[in-house]
């Protein structure tokens, strides 16, 4: 792709690795094929190829309008036109570049100003558990839409007090704490059956995550810098080895702080640190699969149908790692077409963009029940939440399975 950048982004922070980005691409349209918004909508600037070229028409000094910013806001940032891409185009980072470009130069209708304020307060206040307790027990005077976005509660159980030579940090979360405390206790306990265990910091906070893709970029940096904070002098003392993420959008917006970060050294630097110690749940597990399998009180179910989030799979490269390590213990897994494609859930998007969510949940779930599982597994709270929202089948981490599996 030729370029011709304004002299103002040209000169920008961020002009060489855009013009680097741009250049990139061939203009294939590959990504189009496994775009999931392009799949829904069919609108070639809500595919990857043509929101390039609106971000190219921005940087080359073309005013952006609402129109720019509306197909902008339509990507669910799966990253799954990178995984596709011949050329090696990095659009994670170019989307990421332009929303913020059009952040500033375009203002938001009220309305959806008000939506983005209160989704990104709300979700990172104290005040969300509470305000979760008592939707649950509103549920039945809710909106049938609302009350479903309220997954039921599952007891979080008791926590192993044992003390291993290996530990490790699983930071507490803004959502999932409140939402389905179960993950998190499962995690400390398959850990601790495996051998590690979890160190308590007592700190709740968001990867930083709710704020980027709601347009509050400051507020993100700060819980960014807060987490480096936090976690950075327990890796460099050795209190820890890893910062172990049992939700892959965490995950995988933790392994992007270097990226987000790149204008301040002194961060960027302890960042680059951090990602070599943040490890998604599977990976510990997996060397201690054949262990524990020996351990388990029951077997794991033989009908199984793993939906692989998109921070997984396209983020993070782990999805063959995690299939093999369900295998492993010993899952049934079944094979469903299209498990490349977002299942719509992408943090607050199915909040944001209801029509296109429920379009690719549905989509998805049509593939899975090809397999006719008895339950559904991920590794995502957020893709767990919105799936089942859909489908009477059971919708699981899958490490709540092999707790269960552990201590029936």
């Amino acid at each position: 792709m030729q370029t011709n950048l304004a002299d103002w982004a040209k000169n920008s922070s961020y002009g060489e690795e855009v013009d680097a980005i741009l250049r990139k691409c061939v203009h294939c349209g590959f990504c189009s094929a496994t775009c999931p918004s392009y799949q829904i909508l069919g609108d070639e600037r809500d595919s990857p190829r043509g929101r390039i070229y609106l971000i190219k028409e921005i940087v080359e000094g073309a005013q952006p309008t609402s129109i720019t910013q509306k197909h902008l806001d339509q990507c669910l940032t799966c990253h799954n036109c990178e995984t596709t891409c011949p050329s090696g185009v990095q659009y994670g980072h170019l989307v990421d570049i332009g929303r913020e470009l059009v952040a500033d130069r375009v203002p938001r209708t009220p309305t959806d100003r008000l939506r983005r304020t209160l989704l990104a307060a709300g979700l990172n206040s104290s005040a969300f558990a509470p305000a979760v307790k008592l939707g649950r027990m509103l549920r039945s005077f809710m909106p049938a839409t609302l009350a479903a976005k309220l997954p039921e509660s599952r007891p979080a159980g008791s926590i192993p007090k044992t003390r291993h030579e290996r530990r490790v940090l699983v930071p507490l979360g803004c959502v999932q704490p409140a939402l389905m405390p179960s993950i998190d206790a499962a995690t400390i306990r398959v850990l601790d059956a495996a051998g590690i265990s979890s160190v308590d910091i007592s700190r709740q906070t968001c990867c930083g995550a709710v704020n980027f893709h709601l347009d509050k970029v400051q507020n993100s940096v700060a819980q960014m810098k807060s987490n480096i904070d936090a976690w950075v002098p327990l890796l460099e003392s050795g209190e820890v080895e890893a910062i172990i993420m049992n939700a892959s959008g965490c995950g995988a917006f933790v392994k992007e702080y270097p990226f987000y970060l790149r204008n301040e050294p002194e961060y960027a630097q302890k960042a680059r640190y951090l990602v070599q110690h943040v490890k998604d749940i599977a990976e510990l597990i997996a060397p201690e699969a054949a262990r524990l399998k020996a351990r388990f009180k029951k077997p794991l179910p033989q009908r199984v149908a793993f939906h692989p989030p998109c921070t997984l799979q396209h983020w993070q490269g782990l999805r063959p790692l995690t299939e093999s390590m369900l295998a492993e213990l010993g899952f049934g897994l079944k094979a469903f077409g299209e498990a490349n494609l977002c299942c719509g859930s992408a943090g607050t998007y199915s909040v944001l963009q209801p029509q296109i969510a429920t379009g690719l949940r549905d989509r998805k779930l049509a593939a899975i029940d090809q397999a006719q599982p008895e339950v559904i597994i991920t590794s995502n709270m957020g893709c767990m939440s919105h799936l089942q929202t859909g489908t009477p089948t059971p919708v699981r981490h899958w490490v709540e399975v092999v707790d269960e599996a552990l201590s029936a």
